[in-house]
């Protein structure tokens, strides 16, 4: 059997910190019945949810929403994944506006009239970059978190990953807050938050087989 695993990046930043997180995440894992892609959001368009209510009745196949942007791509990607992660930095001690936008639109797989019910089961893991250790990691988490739960997905945790919640990684040096304007990538020196987002991918992996079975 084939596992599909969808990555979301709610950074801006082309090859930075989150991407090198999610990238690293992905190699860490073994390559047989595997399928992984990773969707950037700072490409793509991506309005705010309006509550017009189109997906309550509307629906067709090919297109759950009525806004007319890139969100229905991400839409059909994460309705065949079968694990999906939510990959962010950390702005204001929350998710990024547009992880938070993207969020707010998977409301079709909640209310559709075609596409309600269609993540239940599916394997969630949420994956944090912060600039500072204590900068906000465990409050987006979280935010990804009921994100997984409102849709009757199964979060993935693992207590040896620095956070249960999820893939937690600093992107200063040890968390220090300290500013370096020629290191764009500073998650590299991390090495026990690039082990937790090994760790909670196996975990997810995981739980995928067992609900397979």
């Amino acid at each position: 059997m084939t596992y599909r695993i969808l990555g979301i990046s709610g950074s801006p930043v082309k090859k930075g910190n989150v991407e090198t997180l999610l990238s690293l995440a992905m190699k860490g894992l073994p390559v047989k019945n595997i399928q992984q892609e990773t969707v950037h959001l700072s490409g793509l368009k991506i309005q705010d949810c309006i509550h017009c209510n189109f997906c309550l009745t509307k629906q067709k196949p090919g297109k759950y929403c009525s806004l007319k942007d890139d969100a229905q791509s991400v839409f059909e990607k994460a309705e065949a994944a079968d694990i999906i992660v939510l990959a962010s930095p950390v702005y204001f001690m929350r998710t990024s506006a547009r992880m938070a936008a993207m969020i707010d639109r998977l409301r079709v797989f909640v209310f559709g009239n075609l596409t309600a019910g269609r993540m239940k089961n599916k394997i969630g893991v949420s994956m944090a970059v912060s600039w500072l250790r204590q900068g906000g990691i465990e409050t987006t988490h979280l935010t990804h978190i009921l994100a997984f739960l409102t849709l009757e997905m199964i979060p993935a945790s693992v207590h040896k990953g620095i956070s249960p919640l999820g893939a937690s990684a600093h992107a200063s040096t040890l968390g220090s807050g300290e500013v370096d304007l020629y290191e764009m990538s500073g998650i590299e020196s991390d090495e026990a938050g690039l082990q937790s987002a090994k760790l909670i991918m196996r975990r997810a992996l995981e739980l995928n087989r067992l609900m397979h079975r």
